[in-house]
């Protein structure tokens, strides 16, 4: 997904159609949504410790002071849109009239554009890190462009490969992870020996790089890609407590384990094992399958043999065939069924541990 997929709703609403259906997007919606808006990218970058240059949010003339307070009113400073990409939409501000002049202008033309104000951090140069799949694919080192105080090289900065130290390629990939990327950009500057990322973006431009670095990255991109087992799919947030569907049972109570590393689980009574046949009872409803086996399991009360069946499987509306579970009496603890991390896995689910019945409802029982 390109950058101007974020031009319009309907283009970010067609990449959310995509994920809903399961194609692999190489970013996430959230993960463009987050890095198109650069004050949201910032309180991400804080929270997963990564240095940033101080930044707050100006809501209106009214708020000005203090969001300036937040960074430190010193001149200059650096404005920018919330959204923009390539240099534009970034200015440099020398003193506290040109700031006041410039925001009266740019609201003036429309009152809801979003503003925010960062302290300057003075660089030569900055450097962008393109990391791929959670490594490091290449990076550049880009001059600062004569009479300017940016460095994209869509602005004309001269560029030249960089080699990242330990500390520089570990901020980068933090900052990849703090969005969620599959394939993003890093950029950041150097003062001293301190780090400072500047932005991260979902859609890299390639030619800059390519020329700095004499890789052909578009080729790695597809590389990547070809490999299914790389492919990464939107999660469905769910609760820890869900209603599934068990043919023939019904709709019953899951709890979603991230725990649960050995087998998924459903409640079972009066349970006999007659050859390879085996005959169990939950809620009242009896049922003679087929015995696909046993396993032990450890728990805090000791070890528990229990027999294993398969049985057909459904949530949120999608079939997903036979399951394994494990038969226990669960009769103490609330819930039916108990679902294991790789059943999760294929559901493609990230549990809230806060709340229960996110995408089903109690009342369908």
């Amino acid at each position: 997904m390109r950058g101007s997929v974020t031009d319009r709703d309907a283009y970010m609403d067609m990449v959310s159609q995509l994920e809903k259906i399961g194609i692999c997007c190489v970013n996430s919606r959230s993960t463009i949504q987050m890095c198109s808006d650069k004050y949201w990218t910032s309180l991400r970058l804080a929270d997963a410790g990564v240095p940033t240059p101080k930044t707050a949010l100006v809501q209106n003339e009214k708020s000005l002071q203090a969001s300036l307070d937040v960074i430190g009113e010193e001149y200059p400073m650096i404005l920018k849109t919330l959204r923009g990409s390539k240099g534009v939409g970034v200015i440099f501000i020398e003193s506290r009239r040109q700031l006041s002049s410039l925001l009266q202008l740019l609201w003036k033309q429309d009152e809801t554009t979003e503003i925010l104000v960062q302290s300057y951090i003075k660089s030569d140069f900055d450097v962008r890190a393109l990391v791929l799949g959670g490594k490091i694919q290449a990076a550049m080192r880009r001059e600062v462009v004569k009479g300017d105080f940016r460095s994209n090289v869509s602005q004309g900065a001269k560029v030249k490969e960089y080699k990242l130290n330990d500390e520089e390629i570990t901020i980068c990939l933090s900052a990849d992870k703090a969005i969620n990327g599959v394939w993003t950009a890093v950029d950041f500057i150097k003062n001293g020996k301190d780090t400072f990322v500047l932005e991260v973006n979902s859609s890299p431009g390639t030619a800059g790089i390519e020329e700095a670095t004499d890789k052909n990255i578009i080729k790695e991109v597809l590389q990547y890609f070809k490999n299914k087992n790389t492919w990464r799919y939107s999660a469905l947030e769910v609760g820890w407590e869900e209603i599934v569907t068990v043919t023939p049972f019904g709709n019953l109570i899951a709890k979603f384990d991230t725990g649960n590393s050995i087998k998924s689980v459903i409640h079972a009574e009066d349970v006999k094992v007659n050859g390879k046949k085996i005959t169990f009872t939950l809620n009242g409803k009896t049922i003679t399958t087929k015995l696909i086996g046993n396993y032990t399991s450890v728990t805090g009360a000791g070890e528990d043999d229990r027999y294993v069946v398969e049985l057909e499987f459904e949530f949120a509306g999608t079939n997903y065939g036979k399951v394994q579970f494990g038969l226990d009496d669960r009769s103490r603890m609330g819930t039916d069924v108990l679902l294991n991390r790789d059943l999760m896995n294929r559901l493609n689910v990230m549990v809230n541990p806060q709340r229960k019945y996110v995408v089903t409802t109690k009342f369908s029982i």
